[in-house]
């Protein structure tokens, strides 16, 4: 069994997608083809589940794919133990949203990079509400994520700042925005005319329904959307209105043409912040990320620290 039809087949388990999989490893989708079949030959099992439209994990996939990972991370384990320059190389894979990928994520790389050029560092973007899922299947060594309600033991969470829930409504003249005005006139919403875009899963889904069912109320769902993006996008069309982290508001291209809504200001702001999984913090490469993140955290509480005593 060769080490680099491993890096392979976990490559494909992640994106399963032999095109998006194989461009990632700089190979053609045909040498690909050829890793996964030695694999499965050795093995004497399925390991991908292949039609036109899909690719999916058999059900034997998902017992390789942790042996796979384990023996990756020993791998790098030894070959940082062996080297006698004690330079830090490999790849590393970090998932976060888009939102944080220009907002929490880009000083993080420009020191990571400056301090460990021989790392190369594999970026996925996605729903934030898959985060937690992709470090805990490890799909991803690391990902930027809010902190939920109950952190899971296996996992390690190292804060890098907040954000408000915030709830959004359009700024265009449509009769969604006319509503939202009569609405703030009486200072009362008939949250059963209002349509709701709803994030299909994560915590601020979980936020707002427990809003809503605190006060006893049924909302009118508009839409259930993958991606706060999405649903800051559908909300300035005038589809809806919407609960999301104000960090995303800040940065949207949208932002013109929403604003935020007077109402729900009770629910909890997120905490935003770096994950990984603890038994994989002593891999050289996630170590080495993560200490990097350390000393910008203590960095940015120490300004805010110097700020508030001088105010």
């Amino acid at each position: 069994m060769d080490i680099r039809d491993l890096k392979m087949f976990l490559a494909l388990a992640r994106t399963l997608h032999f095109a998006k999989a194989s461009r990632e490893l700089h190979i053609s989708a045909s040498g690909l083809t050829r890793a996964i079949q030695r694999l499965e030959q050795e093995l004497g099992v399925v390991l991908f589940e292949r039609d036109r439209r899909s690719v999916k994990l058999t059900a034997e996939a998902y017992l390789v794919r942790d042996f796979a990972n384990d023996v990756v991370d020993r791998w790098q384990l030894l070959q940082a133990g062996l080297q006698s320059d004690e330079v830090v190389r490999g790849a590393l894979s970090l998932f976060c949203s888009v939102t944080a990928s220009y907002s929490f994520l880009q000083a993080l790389m420009q020191r990571f990079r400056a301090e460990y050029p021989q790392v190369e560092l594999q970026l996925h973007t996605g729903d934030s509400a898959q985060a937690l899922s992709r470090v805990s299947d490890e799909l991803d060594a690391l990902a930027i994520a809010a902190l939920p309600e109950q952190l899971p033991d296996s996992m390690e969470f190292l804060p890098l700042g907040h954000s408000p829930l915030v709830c959004i409504g359009p700024t265009i003249d449509c009769p969604l925005r006319q509503a939202l005005q009569r609405a703030e006139q009486i200072n009362k919403y008939d949250w059963a005319q209002i349509p709701l875009i709803l994030s299909e899963t994560g915590l601020s889904r979980q936020r707002l329904e427990q809003w809503f069912h605190q006060r006893g109320i049924k909302p009118q769902v508009y839409a259930q959307v993958s991606g706060h993006e999405a649903m800051v996008s559908m909300v300035s069309l005038g589809c809806g209105i919407a609960v999301v982290p104000r960090v995303v508001v800040d940065n949207s291209p949208s932002s013109a043409h929403i604003e935020v809504l007077p109402v729900m200001t009770e629910l909890e702001p997120f905490t935003i912040g770096l994950c990984a999984l603890k038994r994989r913090l002593s891999n050289p490469l996630i170590n080495a990320f993560w200490k990097v993140t350390e000393s910008l955290s203590d960095r940015h509480e120490r300004s805010l620290q110097r700020f508030d005593k001088r105010v």
